[in-house]
């Protein structure tokens, strides 16, 4: 062995020897992985000697070159628990032979009996924003190259039993290696890289776990998403996203795939639809076969809910089926009773609340005092509150305001496009004074502001009533206190927002 080794940095050295002393570390260790490359027989040989350090820049210029053979063999020789291969592909376009290589590298390392000498790795990461110091931190900082995460590989157990009298053991098999992915499935994203991913962990299902953090789902057939969920470890998942067009039918046959991501912690559901074509009881069987995937998802912390058709009457049967208090809760676009706001405010779910929106949701019929009581509740920790476009009155903000008031945490708070009146407006200022982590009020155009019942607005008005809010802000003394009025165009419905002058959308621009 130490004359293979000698032999081997005898060769490295002719190499590189005759390099100007000028040279720095970065730039010889990038030549040397260059002329390396120029015998691929060599630097496959040479891998099991190389020095644990010279993996990376080695492996980055043989992924940069397409060097497949090479990459192939680094795979299987790999000295750091985790390979962040996705860090490597962001930014460019990967040629399909290199990334086959790498996932033909594992292939080669799963099927083999014995484990490799120096084999560690146990995550192939495909993710293009994690890890993002690996491939450089070698060039300039080896402490933080060493101090990359990387735990101790378990060692295959070995079971003992007996033939003859005699003890003897057999190897148990390899503990599987995590591919981790963010996947976002959409119609006709499914590429050639993604395919022949997909088509190795088919084959290789036992022994390669697809892992997946972050997966998001568009506009794609149900059987198509079914076929790509049987293939992840659906517990891997934390981070879900359907914004899908769904009809009731079609969420019920998502929802067991739902129950099984017991490490859920962000889910947004949004646009679900009602199905003329299904009986009541069925459409009751659906919603009770979504709602009761929440009984599996005990990590589940930040919850958005938009545009769901049936939320009306039933937001106690979905909120009583969550595990634990919430962080974020949004239900924005829905219909909902005053007898859902009263559970929503008697909910153990809201007594920790971060984040509160119920944007678009129409209050104007609903009594304020269940409100206030959800106020309080969530009072100690609330600190972003979304009321936009609620129809809310006058009389019900101001039943609300003390309980605003109690909200000490608050950092932001919204409520554009009600029918608010400047009067109640001073008033809430006044309440939200006392509030110092408070840095952003955004408060509909006041209803002074308006010149007829069709939204014509009157500038003059506004900027003079809008100049108001500013001199009492800074008579309060909270000058910093940022004040901005927004509301929806009536034409286009765009978002003005006006500080202290309008910054007015195309629709009010002269043609």
């Amino acid at each position: 062995m130490e004359q293979r080794r000698m032999l081997f940095w005898g060769s490295i050295q002719s190499r590189y020897i005759s390099m100007s002393v000028w040279t720095s570390p970065r730039r010889l260790v990038e030549l040397a992985g260059q002329s390396l490359l120029k015998d691929e027989a060599l630097a496959i040989a040479a891998l099991e000697l190389l020095p644990r350090e010279l993996f990376p820049p080695l492996f980055t210029a043989a992924f940069d070159g397409r060097h497949s053979q090479t990459l192939k063999a680094m795979v299987q020789a790999w000295p750091f628990t985790c390979l962040p291969l996705g860090v490597l592909m962001k930014g460019q376009q990967l040629h399909l032979e290199t990334f086959k290589a790498v996932l033909d590298g594992l292939d080669v390392l799963l099927t083999q009996e014995v484990r490799p000498r120096r084999w560690k790795l146990e995550v192939l990461d495909l993710r293009k924003n994690s890890h993002q110091d690996f491939w450089t931190v070698w060039s300039g900082n080896r402490a933080s190259l060493y101090s990359f995460p990387e735990p101790e590989a378990a060692q295959p157990m070995r079971k003992k039993r007996k033939v003859d009298g005699l003890s003897t053991e057999a190897e148990q098999p390899f503990t599987p290696i995590e591919v981790l992915v963010d996947l976002s499935l959409k119609e006709g994203a499914c590429d050639e890289l993604f395919s022949y991913l997909m088509e190795k962990v088919k084959r290789q299902k036992n022994v390669l776990h697809l892992c997946c953090k972050k997966l998001k789902i568009f506009a794609m057939p149900m059987q198509n998403i079914k076929m790509i969920l049987k293939m992840v470890q659906l517990d891997s998942i934390e981070d879900l996203e359907v914004t899908c067009t769904w009809k009731l039918p079609t969420l019920a046959k998502f929802s067991p795939y739902l129950g099984q991501m017991i490490n859920l912690r962000r889910l947004l559901l949004s646009h679900i639809h009602a199905s003329s074509s299904i009986s009541p009881e069925k459409e009751e069987e659906y919603i009770a076969q979504f709602t009761s995937q929440f009984l599996s998802l005990p990590c589940l912390q930040a919850l958005y809910v938009d545009s769901l058709f049936f939320l009306r009457g039933r937001l106690d049967q979905l909120l009583r089926h969550v595990m634990n208090p919430l962080e974020t809760l949004s239900v924005t676009n829905c219909r909902l009773s005053e007898g859902d706001v009263i559970h929503l405010s008697q909910s153990p779910n809201v007594s920790q609340l971060s984040v509160l929106s119920l944007s678009g949701v129409m209050l104007t019929d609903v009594s304020p005092e269940p409100l206030q009581a959800l106020l309080e509740r969530a009072s100690a920790t609330l600190q972003d509150l979304d009321f936009d476009e609620c129809g809310i009155m006058d009389d019900q903000l101001l039943v609300l305001l003390p309980s605003l008031s109690h909200c000490s945490q608050l950092t932001t708070l919204s409520f554009c496009g009600n029918p608010i009146s400047i009067s109640v407006l001073e008033n809430l200022l006044h309440h939200l004074i006392g509030l110092s982590n408070l840095t952003h009020v955004l408060y509909p155009v006041p209803l002074e502001s308006y010149e007829d019942v069709h939204g014509t607005l009157h500038l003059g008005r506004l900027a003079y009533l809008h100049a108001r809010l500013r001199e009492l802000l800074c008579e309060l003394g909270r000058p910093s206190m940022v004040w901005l009025s927004a509301n929806p165009c009536p034409h286009c419905g765009d978002r003005t927002f006006y500080d202290p002058e309008p910054i007015l959308c195309p629709c009010f621009m002269p043609n």
